[in-house]
C-alpha cells in the first residue's frame, strides 16, 4: 500500500538552520594547502554567505514536489520513493539508487527525460516508469530501529517495486551505495531483474585479485585510498559520536558532505562549482538538515560493516543477470581490470565514459541517460 506524499518543511525548521548557518563562529585554519587539509575555509565563508542570504529551499522543494511522491511502509520502515509512469505502451520500470552523501536531489533531472524520452527528442518507446526512493534512514524516509545494511536496503527496495509497486521484473541501476544495493538485488532476487546497471565497483569478489594486473590495481586502489578512509572509518565503527558535532552545526554538515563532492568529481582547476552550482550542493546538504538525518544516513557504513563488508559470497557468481558498467574516468574508486568484473557479473555491456566523476547523475546526465536508455533497449521483458 502506498499514500501520497507532500514535502513541506515548517518554516521554523529552515529558520533555525538559516540562524546556525549565519551564527557560525569561525575559527583558525592553516592558511597554506588549499583543500589539502579538508573543506577550504575561504569556499565556506562564500559558501555559508550564500547560503544564509541567498538561497531557497522552497525552490527545491517545488522540484521534488511536481513529481508524484508516496510513502508506504516497508519491513516497518516508511519508505519515501518518487514514481514517474513513463511514456509507450510497455515502458519498463527502472529503480534509481542514491548512495552517500547523495539523495534523490541528484536525480531530479534525469527522471523526466528517462521517463519521458520523446520530450528531449528521443523515442517515448524508450520511456521508463522511474522509481527513485530515499534510502532507509535517509533524507524524507523513515529511519531504522538501528544500522542496517545494503544488502538489507536491497530486499526493502526489492518489495517495493514487486509488492508495492507490482512489478513482475524491472532494471535496476545506482552509483556509490546505490551499486552496492542494486548488485545485492541481483544477487538475492535475481530471477526479479531484466538487468541492473552501475557506474562505481564497491563490491569485491571473495577470491581476490588473481592475475598481475589484478594485483597490481589492489595495490594501488590501497595507496590511494589511504587519504580517503577517516570519515569512512569513523562512519563503520562511531557514527553516534559525529553525529553530535554534524547534527548541530548545518556548516560542519555542508564542510563534511562538500570535501567528498569536490573530491570526488570531475573538476576543472580545483572549482567544485566547475561542474555543481550552489543551489545544487545546498540542496542535497538541505535534505540531510531538514530531515536530521544525517546521522541515521552514516549508518549504511556500520550496517555494511555488520553484514560482512564488500565482498559477495562465492556461490552464484558470476551473478547471472544482464549487466551494464558506465566507467566514468574521475571515478575516485579506481575500477578493477575488467577480468575481475567479469568475475562478479554478467557483463552485457562496458561503456568507457569520455569526461564524469564519482556522482555520475549530476555530473555527466546525458552521458548516463544514453547509457541506460541504450542497455534498456537491449532487454526484453
Amino acid at each position: 500500500m502506498k499514500k501520497q506524499f507532500q514535502i513541506d518543511i515548517p518554516e521554523e525548521i529552515l529558520q533555525e538552520i538559516n540562524n546556525k548557518v549565519k551564527n557560525y563562529s569561525w575559527h583558525e585554519m592553516p592558511d597554506d594547502g588549499g583543500w589539502d587539509y579538508g573543506t577550504n575555509l575561504d569556499y565556506m565563508k562564500d559558501f555559508s554567505k550564500y547560503w544564509a542570504e541567498k538561497y531557497d529551499w522552497r525552490k527545491a522543494e517545488e522540484k521534488i514536489n511536481k513529481f508524484n511522491n508516496y510513502k508506504s511502509n516497508i519491513n516497518g520502515i516508511d519508505i519515501h520513493f518518487i514514481h514517474e509512469k513513463g511514456s509507450g505502451s510497455n515502458p519498463k520500470p527502472l529503480l534509481l539508487n542514491h548512495g552517500w552523501p547523495g539523495s534523490i536531489v541528484e536525480f531530479l533531472h534525469i527522471i523526466d527525460q528517462l521517463a519521458h524520452p520523446e520530450k528531449y527528442g528521443g523515442k517515448e518507446e524508450d520511456g521508463f516508469d522511474v522509481v527513485v526512493p530515499s534510502l532507509p534512514g535517509y533524507g524524507f524516509s523513515g529511519r531504522p530501529s538501528r544500522p542496517i545494511g545494503p544488502r538489507k536496503m536491497a530486499a526493502i527496495f526489492n518489495s517495493l517495486m514487486t509488492n508495492v509497486l507490482d512489478y513482475k521484473r524491472y532494471v535496476a541501476q545506482g552509483g556509490d551505495f546505490g551499486a552496492t544495493i542494486t548488485t545485492w538485488i541481483a544477487y538475492d532476487f535475481p530471477e526479479k531483474l531484466l538487468g541492473i546497471h552501475i557506474n562505481i565497483l564497491i563490491i569485491r569478489h571473495p577470491d581476490g585479485p588473481q592475475t598481475k594486473e589484478e594485483k597490481e590495481w589492489q595495490e594501488r586502489f590501497k595507496k590511494n585510498q589511504r587519504m580517503e578512509d577517516g570519515y569512512r572509518t569513523q562512519q563503520a565503527t562511531k557514527p553516534q559520536t559525529l553525529s553530535y558535532a554534524m547534527m548541530d552545526s548545518p556548516v560542519g554538515a555542508a564542510a563534511w558532505i562538500i570535501e567528498k563532492m569536490r573530491g570526488w568529481s570531475d573538476i576543472k582547476n580545483g572549482d567544485i562549482e566547475s561542474v555543481y552550482s550552489k543551489d545544487i550542493l545546498l540542496s542535497n546538504i538541505m535534505v540531510y538538515l531538514v530531515t536530521k538525518t544525517f546521522n541515521t544516513a552514516s549508518w549504511i557504513y556500520y550496517g555494511r560493516r555488520e553484514e560482512g563488508g564488500r565482498a559477495l559470497p562465492k556461490d552464484h557468481l558470476p551473478l547471472k543477470v544482464p549487466t551494464a558498467i558506465a566507467k566514468f574516468p574521475k571515478e575516485y574508486l579506481e575500477w578493477a581490470p575488467r577480468s575481475y568484473v567479469e568475475r562478479i557479473y554478467n557483463i552485457q555491456r562496458w561503456t568507457e565514459m569520455p569526461r564524469g566523476g564519482h556522482f555520475a547523475a549530476l555530473e555527466q546526465p546525458e552521458l548516463l541517460i544514453k547509457d541506460i536508455q541504450e542497455f534498456g533497449k537491449s532487454l526484453k521483458i
